[in-house]
């Protein structure tokens, strides 16, 4: 069977709790509509027609099951992905800085691009720092 998952978030409101999405479960002879690429891999399922269908496939279909499989992986791995950015970007500025502090790279052999986004987010950690300083500074009084 020929499937293909993705990312672009089409087809959410089919669901993936059964695997067969609930506004057909009870019909077995509901189909969806599909677009397929010039290889028969499914890139799209609809509940209703579209433009750019080049199929149908039975709700119950293998292939439809193994599509809404691969591509319930693929969103889980690409969430797990998004939720480790900012640690990532953390170490990325981490190790820069630990680059530039020992002379293995020049900041200025960065492109200005991102001299800049580093700045910012210096920029940004130093006022946040700073916004904390004051106020245990200001809570102190208080806890004598």
């Amino acid at each position: 069977m020929k499937y293909h998952a993705f990312e672009t978030g089409q087809a959410e409101h089919l669901g993936t709790s059964s695997l067969v999405p609930t506004q057909f479960a009870c019909a077995e002879d509901a189909v969806v509509y599909v677009q397929r690429d010039e290889n028969g891999l499914i890139l799209r399922v609809e509940p209703k027609p579209f433009d750019e269908m080049t199929d149908q496939l039975a709700v119950q279909s293998e292939e439809l099951e193994e599509w809404l499989c691969a591509r319930e992986e693929v969103q889980r791995r690409l969430q797990h992905l998004r939720s480790t950015d900012a640690d990532m970007v953390r170490v990325v500025e981490d190790l820069v800085a630990l680059l530039v502090e020992r002379d293995v790279i020049r900041f200025t052999d960065l492109p200005e691009f991102a001299r800049r986004k580093l700045d910012e987010r210096a920029l940004d950690r130093a006022e946040i720092e700073g916004l904390n300083s004051e106020i245990e500074q200001r809570l102190r009084p208080l806890g004598k």
